[in-house]
């Protein structure tokens, strides 16, 4: 009888949605069959420390509705970069622990979404779920994506956007002018709406840029869509395919942090959303749009804004979306056919399938040594004379 599959499930993170990570990582625990997959629970503090967890610790943080982070009491590890691939090293003691086979990256926001933790697995040669560095890190820009959706052809709401060194010289005229009021201000690497702010003043507006530049060294400010707030999740590598759209009904201002994740009503979930099969079909496209466009693999969530003449504009997408009891993308591929257990799995068989794939690509340089020398300098001079 063959092993189980070592899953390491990477979860908590130096980023404002270390929390919500948890959340999700308890959940995923959960659902993985336990008669295929071995789960191997992995966090890290706030400081960037990795640990070795027990799922009774990981528990222990998320079984109360107060949000809680990981404290520093595991068992203190370090990945190992060698022959043996996966290979965990406990700091402590200095032995050796089972090796993984794959890593289900579980972490929100910077550190973690942006392509950070997915260059270290790409390095380590390790298989891992979700999107590869380009797609994690042009994702979590707010900036960068809409930049190439747009120039994909692809709607967005209007936008600009400052750094920190604007910040002293920012003309609240000059945005109300471009963009109306009332408008969003968002740091440009954070998700989970850390940091949003609505703002319909100068006031208000001031006091957004000030919390939005809190969490980022770059702040994105958007014009108000009055429109339906839509979600839909995409699946799959080469030929990825999108669940049924879903409706969040915000009983606050606006879907925030607290109406996500700390107010069991602070937002009606409508799965699947009530829309016309047209409407479904549409949206279903433009999330693949979206996806291939940014080049993801593995998963997503893509966020609309549907306005009053079935418009579509994009607001966002998720590489790593949340995985709670009330996250919308177990909930609407759930609502498509596909069950907590099933879509987890699917999950990492596409991380072993992309990563056996990219195992065929060649690493070493072309042999030259066949190439008659005269031919070689012939080519080198030509390609010299085009710099020239």
């Amino acid at each position: 009888m063959s092993r189980k599959i070592r899953i390491a499930i990477l979860f908590g993170g130096k980023s404002a949605e270390h929390e919500i990570s948890l959340l999700s990582a308890r959940n995923i625990v959960e659902a993985v069959d336990k008669e295929k997959y071995e789960p191997v629970l992995i966090g890290i503090d706030k400081k960037g420390c990795w640990y070795l967890v027990d799922a009774s610790e990981l528990y222990a943080c998320t079984d109360s509705s107060t949000l809680k982070s990981l404290p520093a009491t595991s068992t203190p590890l370090a990945l190992a970069f060698g022959e043996k691939k996966g290979q965990l090293i406990n700091l402590a003691s200095r032995q050796t622990i089972e090796l993984i086979d794959v890593v289900f990256p579980v972490l929100h926001g910077p550190f973690g979404e942006d392509g950070t933790v997915q260059g270290l697995l790409k390095m380590a040669d390790i298989p891992f779920v979700g999107c590869g560095v380009l797609a994690s890190g042009v994702g979590m820009d707010k900036e960068v994506s809409k930049r190439l959706l747009r120039d994909a052809g692809i709607s967005v709401a209007d936008f600009v956007v400052f750094t920190r060194q604007e910040q002293d010289k920012i003309d609240f005229n000059a945005v109300e002018k471009q963009l109306a009021m009332p408008v969003f201000v968002k740091p440009c690497n954070m998700g989970s709406s850390v940091g949003i702010s609505k703002a319909g003043s100068q006031k208000e507006f001031e006091e957004a840029v000030r919390l939005a530049f809190q969490y980022d060294n770059k702040i994105i400010v958007e014009e108000y869509i009055n429109g339906r707030e839509i979600e839909c999740c995409v699946l799959g590598n080469e030929e990825p395919i999108a669940s049924v759209p879903g409706e969040i009904l915000p009983q606050h201002e606006f879907y925030s942090y607290q109406a996500k994740y700390l107010d069991e009503n602070g937002a009606i979930l409508d799965v699947p959303a009530k829309l016309s099969e047209d409407t479904v079909k549409r949206l279903q496209d433009c999330a693949i749009k979206v996806f291939k466009t940014l080049c993801c693999e593995g998963m997503a969530r893509v966020d609309f804004f549907l306005k009053e003449n079935d418009r579509i504009i994009v607001s966002e997408i998720n590489t790593i979306p949340g995985f709670t009891q009330i996250s919308m993308y177990p909930r609407l591929w759930e609502a498509s056919g596909i069950s907590y257990p099933q879509l987890i799995d699917r999950l990492i068989r596409l991380a072993i399938e992309r990563f056996e794939r990219q195992q065929e690509l060649k690493v070493d340089a072309p042999d030259l040594s066949s190439v008659p020398s005269c031919q070689t300098e012939k080519n080198l001079k030509a390609k010299r004379n085009q710099r020239i």
